[in-house]
């Protein structure tokens, strides 16, 4: 069964046509898996997502297009260690959801952190500015994962 498409396009088409890529069903797939999901999945999910809607896309095609979002910013990706990259929208369509991850070493548990004080966010903006003055750096983002273990497991 197709996925349902909405009336008004989604907030990635113009970054699409920016990079100048076709909108496909696969490309459109993936982006609507990770929209829907909490959780960093791996390629393999997302395969066994899209595989439901799309039985025709094979693995390959979604490596190859979980590749291609990376590279144009819709998409993080990343290694927390356990073997398996993970991947995770950069924006949804209220714009950017920044945080951080806090990485279990035990279980695997991703804790996504956003709901920062005030307290932090000045130390971050006090670390970020001064690395970018020392290093003579423009950042376009950052990531912070600490490593460790959870509660339960502790």
């Amino acid at each position: 069964m197709p996925m349902q498409r909405n009336i008004r396009p989604m907030w990635w088409h113009g970054r699409f046509r920016g990079c100048g890529y076709r909108i496909t069903a696969p490309r459109e797939a993936i982006l609507d898996v990770l929209s829907k999901s909490d959780d960093h999945l791996s390629a393999e999910e997302i395969y066994i997502k899209v595989h439901t809607y799309y039985p025709a896309v094979g693995l390959t095609t979604i490596y190859r297009t979980l590749d291609i979002l990376a590279n144009m910013g819709l998409i993080f990706k990343f290694d927390f260690g356990d073997s398996r990259a993970r991947y995770e929208l950069s924006e949804g369509p209220k714009g950017k959801k920044h945080h951080h991850h806090l990485i279990c070493t035990n279980c695997n548990r991703i804790i996504d952190y956003a709901d920062f004080i005030d307290e932090e966010i000045k130390l971050l903006e006090q670390t970020e500015k001064g690395l970018l003055k020392k290093y003579n750096f423009k950042s376009t983002n950052h990531l912070i994962q600490f490593y460790g273990l959870c509660e339960k497991c502790q």
